[in-house]
Formats: structure tokens, sequence, C-alpha cells
């Protein structure tokens, strides 16, 4: 493989204002990609995949390379020679990769991978958490799974097409995929590809959404015709999984703090053709308390460390800090204990996380259940999703009925 100087800088640009501006991963990658309009597929592929690589094996390959943050340019480059070492790339005769000590490096990364912390690079106080919680061999499983591409998954969009249908609309595009059988409305792309550029999506015919994620609007047991309260919709991916079970009958309340994500929502309703969604900004508490004992099912898809998802955002990893973890414990209690009143009599409630933590999932449920809020409430059913062992996203579900 020859390496290109302009998308080589183009990463190391890139790299620049994810480590030491702060700047989200995906963000950063999507305006690098289009500042050159002659650079095709592979390049912007080559730009992409190298970038999520260095970010995702930062740890390791500092510790290789021998530099620390905040990285200067020079660093930058010693840690993507690093990178294309180990890839068996032979680096280019140009002054920011001289004295690159190619032998060195393999046999660092040698030593390195015997220390767990290294091998998945990873923070010290991630690991010892992930020991805690999940106990040692399930940590080593989960964290070396959790550093793999994620594979792109696709809902498709009942309400418009089938999966089999969806599946032949996508290849008459030259996109290959393929269904999945434990995931009625799934399908996996053969190849990565830029499906938002298909008709297909533009028709509405489908949603990016993981395989685990895809498990949760089922989980809800909904029927057509309910009143669904979605209290952390976001943007909208399981709300939009609603309403193609719901067959577009009765009323999904999607609810977010965030307007912008609602306005996305919106957007994404209309594309879809799920004209039974309609959207509230919490901006008070008056929003919530006007939903009391008024729903037939509720799906609360808490906010949390995420850390079920490390494989799709790599840059979690060196964003999050142990105190954050404090925190969002402490919302998914205020959430659980506020959200749970918008229930009927006999409904049923869902909570759900895309963490793997049991301090973010199974202990906040029975700490619920164990509270005044919670003495209605009995557990019916819940979901353990790890990454080692589906494949896909690590995930929590829990489906509580209010008796």
């Amino acid at each position: 493989m020859r390496l290109h100087r302009n998308l080589v800088f183009a990463v190391v640009d890139t790299l620049n204002y994810i480590f030491n501006e702060g700047k989200y991963a995906d963000k950063e990658i999507s305006k690098a990609l289009k500042r050159d309009k002659r650079w095709g597929a592979r390049d912007r592929g080559f730009i992409a995949e190298t970038v999520y690589d260095i970010v995702r094996w930062k740890r390791l390959y500092a510790e290789i390379a021998e530099v620390k943050e905040p990285f200067s340019r020079a660093n930058l480059f010693r840690l993507f020679a690093v990178w294309a070492t180990l890839k068996g790339i032979q680096l280019p005769d140009w002054k920011q990769l001289e004295e690159t000590p190619t032998r060195r490096i393999k046999g660092r990364f040698d030593e390195l991978s015997k220390i767990r912390k290294y091998r998945e690079s990873i923070p010290d106080w991630m690991d010892e958490l992930g020991v805690q919680e999940l106990g040692e061999q399930k940590w080593t499983k989960e964290i070396a799974a959790l550093n793999h591409t994620a594979p792109v998954v696709l809902r498709a969009n009942t309400l418009k097409t089938t999966p089999k249908k969806l599946i032949d609309s996508l290849f008459s595009e030259t996109v290959e995929t393929h269904s999945l059988k434990k995931y009625p409305s799934a399908i996996q792309l053969d190849e990565r590809a830029n499906v938002f550029s298909t008709t297909t999506f533009k028709d509405g015919l489908f949603e990016v959404q993981d395989a685990s994620s895809q498990l949760v609007a089922p989980f809800l047991k909904v029927e057509p015709g309910m009143r669904v309260v979605d209290t952390c919709a976001g943007a909208g991916g399981k709300s939009l999984h609603l309403a193609s079970l719901m067959e577009n009958k009765g009323a999904i309340i999607a609810l977010d703090i965030y307007g912008n994500k609602l306005k996305e929502l919106k957007r994404r309703a209309k594309r879809a053709g799920a004209h039974n969604i309609e959207t509230r900004e919490i901006d008070s508490t008056k929003v919530i308390k006007k939903l009391y004992n008024s729903a037939d099912r509720v799906l609360i898809d808490a906010p949390c460390s995420g850390l079920g998802v490390l494989s799709r955002n790599p840059d979690a990893k060196w964003k999050l800090q142990p105190e954050f973890l404090d925190k969002i414990r402490h919302t998914q209690q205020e959430i659980l204990n506020q959200y749970s009143k918008i229930l009927k009599k006999g409904g049923k409630m869902v909570y759900a996380t895309c963490s793997i933590l049991p301090s973010e999932n199974q202990n906040q449920v029975k700490n619920f259940l164990a509270s005044e809020a919670g003495q209605e409430f009995s557990l019916e059913d819940e979901k353990i999703i790890l990454s080692h062992e589906s494949g896909y996203d690590g995930f929590y579900m829990a489906r509580l009925i209010k008796n």
C-alpha cells in the first residue's frame, strides 16, 4: 500500500482536533472527508478508518511511540508511524516519518500486549471498574469485543417495505446486505458503504440502527392503538421503530430535553412516513406532570455511560470520566422515579441503557423497585446483552409492570 501525503496529513490534522481540542471523532472525520472533492471512496475510507483506528488504540500507540498528551504535530506523526508499521505498511521517505524505529515498535507491541489495559487501550480507572463490575474473565472478553469495529446494521421500515424487499432495493443500488436470524427487521451490510446517499434511504425504507438497539422497541410489547410515551427520545430511532410496530395507529409522545434532537426526529418521521409521533420538549417539570397516569407503555431509554457502544464511539474511552458515571447514575435514578409516574395501572415500562455495567442496569432497577416510587411495580423480564456474546452493542433492558 502506497501512502499519499495529502491523505496522511488529513489524518494527522483530524487527530489533532480530536486529541488536543477534545472534538468528537465522528464530526471531525465527517469534516475532513469534505476537504477535497477529488478524493474517491477509497481515499475517504482510508482517512476514516485510520483516524478511528488511532483513536481506538491511542493509549497503546502512545506507549509504543513514547509520547504524551498534549501531542505535538511530531508526536501525531509518530502515532501514525506506529499504526502504519503494525499494519505492515512501508513508510515513505518523508522528513515527518524519519527515524521511525520499526523493529522496536513490533517488540514493544508484543511486550505491551500482555497487559490488558495497554492491549485493549483503556484508561486505568475503566479497567479497574470493568473488573469490579463484571469480574476478570467477563470484562477481558467484553472489552476485547468492544474494540472491534462495529458492523453496519439497518432496520427495515416496515411501514414502507420488508427486510427481503429492502435487501433487493439496496442490491439494485450496488449495496450488498444479508438478513439477521434473531432480529426480524434487521439487515447487515456485507461491506461498509455510504448508505445515506442511496435512493432507498431518501425514500425512507430504512434507518441505521444496531441489532441490539432493535430489540428495545419490541421488548415494550406495544400494540396498534396504544398511547406510548418515549421519555428520552433523542433523534428518535426507537420512536420510529415503535411507530412501525404500532402500524401508525395510536399515539407516540416523544419527549426530550433537547429541542434540536426532536427537530431531527420530526425530519426522520416525515421521511419514514410515521404519522403517529408527537414531539414535546421537556422545558419544565409541567411537561412530565401533565402526562402522569396516562400511558399504556413508557420507554425510558436512559442517558448512560455508553460503555456498550465503544466499538462505534471509540473516542468515548478518552472523554468519559469516573465523576460523570456517578452523576449519570444519579440522573438515572431521578428519571426512573419521575417518568415511571407517566404509566397507567396495568401498563408496562421498559428501562434501557447502552451500558454493560450492572450499576447502571440491574442495580438501578433493584433500587427503583425498593423505593417508594417503585412500590406498585414488579419486574416482568430483563435482557442483558454483552458484545462478546452477541457480536453487536452491549445493551440492557428491563420490563416492569405497574400493578
